[in-house]
């Protein structure tokens, strides 16, 4: 008998504004804006890739950038490849997205940046 293994479909990200995080990311990845404003919004990878949702919360607290103890924390954040860097930070704030302050000292500006997205929530634009 086959074992029935479950598949990882995509991520949903939690926020106060569903329809203007769907938004972002359709913009930022080159994705379909959403059809509706709901309180909930699927967004697919036209490639088949993972897709990304959007869960509308009241109490949704947006994390702070760098972490502060007794404040609300990151949970994940996304790796997002880009070939030029200042290129995609350009488009990402053409989107909507803002640079974090401050950028981790370790990593060369040239390889990988920092980026908050409209609802606080962090995710890196890298070379690899």
């Amino acid at each position: 008998m086959a074992v029935e293994r479950p598949r990882w479909l995509g991520v949903c990200l939690d926020c106060a504004d569903a329809g203007e995080l769907a938004r972002f990311y359709a913009r930022l990845l080159g994705w379909e804006p959403p059809a509706e404003d709901a309180g909930w919004i699927l967004l697919r990878d036209p490639a088949g890739g993972l897709s990304l949702s959007f869960q509308a919360e009241d109490w949704y607290e947006p994390p702070v950038w760098p972490e502060e103890p007794g404040r609300q924390a990151k949970m994940m954040h996304f790796e997002i490849q880009a070939d030029d860097i200042d290129a995609a930070v350009a488009h990402a704030v053409a989107a909507g997205a803002r640079e974090a302050e401050p950028q981790p000292a370790d990593r060369s500006p040239d390889q990988l940046r920092v980026m908050l997205d409209p609802a606080g929530h962090p995710f890196c634009l890298c070379t690899d």
